[in-house]
């Protein structure tokens, strides 16, 4: 059985548990370690106690980096009784300073997997710091055997050009974990009923102030032909005042945290669209990546709505699904929803139900294919040794 030692930046990240989950059906034991922050309550994983290395504060880069070499030092006796991994995956650049550390005290013949799912805006700094990052992030992964990220276009405006790195990249697109074939069924069409408002959701991670005010005062002034649905975990630190908003801000409502995958179903089922715009760092992040939201609302029905010119759009005008607004501000929003009926509804509605489920389903095979390639890191190819990282990024 593989052995896969995860650190993890953020253990009650919901990611966080999917990924092991995720591991955990494709054969692989996981041991888990990372750091808890604030107030976020540790998300349960069946068979996983977590090794707690600290505590971090979200938005606070510089007492995280503090947090990191601290942890560092005790590291090794933190994993005093964990058995040699065959793999280590770090989830985000801080991780990957730990990664380094915890193969050297494993001998350094631990591969090392470096999980990017988001750009930090530092890495894109064209000054000193970012400079001094983007060095930081080459030395840590001197002794990483792959990249994971989960969109091209992280590859494409960050890793290929920028990013020095000479790692293969496993794309791994935010899909729903289904492990249940029933679990998934078709979705059906939900047009309002006379007098009810077509519904937005906005699910997952909320981080983005500007999609919070817009939203808001896109849902004022439709006076209840539309309703905002809120959901998952809001970024305190990037709001001035989350709760308030949400208390003043009429036909816009938020209803807490979710289970990921098991509420998923029921809480799309309620909305006809999924917000799927972020310009939490517009221009570099928020417009290439493909958000979990995007995935999750297609495979239940909710259609994305997106802004141009951002990878999501490009993702669904590929497709021919979903809405794609050419700016994303209230008027446009409202141009869209006045002159939306049913039939308008339904016909995109039906253009998405064709797609293949697979473009959305991270399913037991797809797992079991995950853990077989991370378990080949640490073992001889046809009796040779394994190959060197080729001379730039390449997809596998």
């Amino acid at each position: 059985m593989t052995h896969v030692l995860y650190l993890a930046h953020d253990l009650a990240d919901p990611a966080i548990r999917r990924r092991v989950l995720t591991l955990q059906t494709g054969g692989a034991k996981v041991t888990l370690a990372g750091f808890t922050r604030g107030e976020n309550k540790l998300a349960n994983v069946d068979g996983v106690a977590p090794i707690v290395l600290g505590t971090t504060a979200d938005g606070q880069f510089a007492q995280r980096l503090i947090s990191i070499v601290k942890s560092s030092l005790s590291l090794a006796t933190r994993l005093r009784q964990v058995q040699k991994p065959d793999v280590i995956i770090a989830r985000n650049l801080e991780m990957l300073a730990l990664a380094r550390r915890a193969s050297a005290i494993y001998g350094r013949d631990v591969p090392v997997v470096y999980e990017c799912l988001d750009i930090h805006r530092l890495l894109l700094n064209e000054g000193i710091a970012g400079k001094l990052v983007n060095a930081a992030q080459r030395y840590f992964a001197t002794n990483a055997k792959l990249l994971m990220t989960s969109s091209p276009a992280f590859v494409s405006h960050y890793f290929g050009p920028r990013s020095g790195l000479q790692l293969p990249v496993l794309l791994q697109e935010n899909k729903v974990l289904v492990l249940d074939d029933d679990a998934a069924a078709l979705p059906a069409p939900r047009p309002p009923k006379a007098g009810e408002p077509w519904k937005i959701g906005w699910f997952g991670a909320l981080r983005c102030r500007k999609s919070l005010e817009i939203l808001g005062d896109f849902a004022r002034r439709m006076d209840g032909k539309v309703e905002v649905i809120l959901r998952g975990r809001p970024a305190y630190s990037e709001f001035d005042d989350f709760d308030a908003f949400v208390a003043n801000a009429p036909h816009l409502s938020f209803h807490g945290a979710y289970a990921n995958p098991e509420d998923l179903a029921s809480i799309y089922n309620e909305v006809q669209f999924t917000w799927a715009i972020d310009f939490f760092e517009e221009g570099q992040n928020s417009s290439w990546l493909l958000p979990n939201r995007l995935y999750e609302g297609c495979l239940y029905g909710a259609l994305p709505i997106a802004v141009a010119k951002t990878e999501t759009a490009r993702f669904l005008e590929t497709r021919h699904i979903g809405h794609v607004l050419q700016s994303a501000d209230t008027a446009t929003l409202k141009t869209f929803f006045t002159s939306l009926n049913e039939q308008a509804y339904l016909d995109a509605f039906a253009k998405l139900a064709l797609i293949d489920r697979r473009q959305w389903v991270t399913d037991s095979q797809d797992c079991r294919d995950l853990v077989r390639r991370l378990a080949s890191l640490a073992q001889p190819q046809n009796g040779q040794a394994a190959e060197a990282a080729p001379s730039s990024l390449t997809r596998v």
